[in-house]
This record gives C-alpha cells, sequence and structure tokens, in this order.
C-alpha cells in the first residue's frame, strides 16, 4: 500500500514507516501532521486516482526534526567583463516519519 502526496509544491511517493524530507513545516518536532494532498492512493493491485485531490483521504506523519539541505552553488558570469557572481543556497527542511495512511 502506497500513497503519492504533495506539499510544498512537489509530490513524493509514501509507505508506512518511510521517512522524507520536505520543505519546512511550521510544526514542533514529535508532533503528528496530516497531509490532506493525496493525489493517488494504491492497495494491492487497485489504485484510486483524485481529480485533483482524493476526497477524505490522509497521510498521518510524526515530525522527525528540522534540518538544512546540502549547500547549492549557483555561479553566473558574464565573457571578458570581469563580472562573476557565486551564490549558495540551503534549503530548510522538515524530516516526517509516515504514521499511517488514511484512505475511504
Amino acid at each position: 500500500m502506497y500513497a503519492i502526496v504533495e506539499t510544498g509544491s512537489k509530490q513524493y511517493k509514501v509507505q508506512k514507516g518511510d521517512v522524507i524530507d520536505v520543505e519546512r513545516l511550521d510544526v514542533e518536532p514529535g508532533a503528528d501532521v496530516k497531509l490532506n494532498k493525496v493525489l493517488l492512493h494504491s492497495k494491492g493491485k487497485s489504485a484510486e486516482f483524485g481529480k485533483p485531490y482524493i476526497k477524505d483521504a490522509s497521510v498521518v506523519c510524526e515530525v522527525v526534526s528540522h534540518l538544512r539541505g546540502e549547500k547549492l552553488i549557483a555561479f553566473t558570469y558574464r565573457r571578458r567583463k570581469n563580472s562573476r557572481k557565486t551564490i549558495g543556497h540551503r534549503q530548510e527542511l522538515t524530516r516526517l516519519k509516515v504514521k499511517e495512511i488514511e484512505a475511504v
């Protein structure tokens, strides 16, 4: 049994017990969070698709911790102009552990 959920404008395939890193959520570690934007729910050989979301379906997750992702470097330059720019970015993330998938 698995589901595809949307959070932070990204889609994640999750199963019970999975640990995923999503964009930072404003929830304290140890608390539960319910993800209501379920796009697909599959159990065995049957699957239920949403238009765009499945009504009354959700994924319950526990917030494990907050962390920062790897540093990404953006470098731009103009040739022969002595113009260079380096920018680094680290995304704020929340680590979630999937407790259960609820579907009607």
